[in-house]
């Protein structure tokens, strides 16, 4: 089809579809708009550094970092499984993976208790003979966070090894490569595109969960309490706090979207 064919056809757009595309955007795009236009944007900076949100900020970022590097750690090595590994039942292994996506955040936290909880089937054990426990602390925010960012990365990453070229791998192997000097200096490489894409993903999924990290983790001031879960509390007791943590948030995401675009728009095309 030409592009002179595609102009006439993009040109007769129904009025009805055109009317509904714009009903389509106002729905998304209003709601951004009045946040940005009921925010307090002369008391913005100092409610921004103030002692609350800067402790809701700072632990958001911590455990969003954390949760992508445990997520890379074992995000890479899964996604290499599922894209090289000849493996039965694969299928059913990437519809498992990609489970959290579509699950609700807070019965990923309900199902990370039933397990890692301290009556949870590995939680007690932990307990029991190492005195350790997860549910209520900073780390049980780094995993349930992690728990819900990783198939981000993993999509991400297989997706970048099944496009990748594997005749450089063979090339590398006929060299005398072992697999895993194979896997550090030219899959690795070769993906790097895919990895950053998918850790940027995963890093801002993870700073905006909530259902999964107040089930799992609560939300104790200092220990548990991140942007996400600090908005709901706001809410309640200063809207204006409320309402620039979720400034900043979505200037997160706006930043995300932007560092992502030119990968998205290629894969369009």
């Amino acid at each position: 089809m030409t592009a002179v064919r595609r102009r006439r056809i993009g040109g007769r757009l129904p009025v009805v579809l055109l009317l509904a595309a714009l009903l389509g955007l106002g729905f998304l795009l209003i709601p951004l708009a009045g946040l940005l236009i009921q925010a307090p944007w002369a008391t913005l900076p100092e409610r921004l550094f103030s002692a609350e949100v800067g402790q809701a900020l700072r632990l958001s970022l911590l455990c969003a970092s954390a949760a992508t590097v445990l997520c890379l750690l074992l995000g890479i090595p899964l996604a290499w499984l599922l894209a090289r590994a000849e493996l039965p039942g694969r299928g059913v292994i990437r519809a498992l993976v990609t489970v959290p996506l579509v699950l609700p955040p807070v019965v990923g936290g309900v199902a990370l208790l039933l397990v890692l909880g301290r009556r949870g089937l590995i939680g007690e054990r932990l307990d029991l003979w190492f005195g350790f426990s997860l549910p209520f602390t900073t780390a049980g925010v780094v995993v349930a966070e992690a728990f819900v960012a990783m198939p981000f990365l993993v999509i991400s990453v297989e997706g970048a090894l099944r496009a990748a070229d594997p005749r450089y791998e063979e090339a590398a192997a006929t060299l005398g490569a072992g697999r895993w000097l194979t896997f550090r200096r030219v899959t690795l490489p070769s993906i790097a595109p895919g990895i950053v894409a998918g850790a940027v993903l995963c890093w801002a999924r993870a700073l905006g969960e909530f259902g999964a990290t107040i089930t799992f983790a609560g939300n104790l001031p200092g220990r548990t309490t991140t942007m996400p879960l600090a908005v709901y509390l706001a809410l309640e007791t200063d809207p204006d706090v409320a309402v620039v943590l979720s400034v900043v948030l979505l200037a997160v995401s706006v930043i995300v979207l932007a560092c992502l675009r030119e990968r998205w728009i290629s894969g369009l095309r």
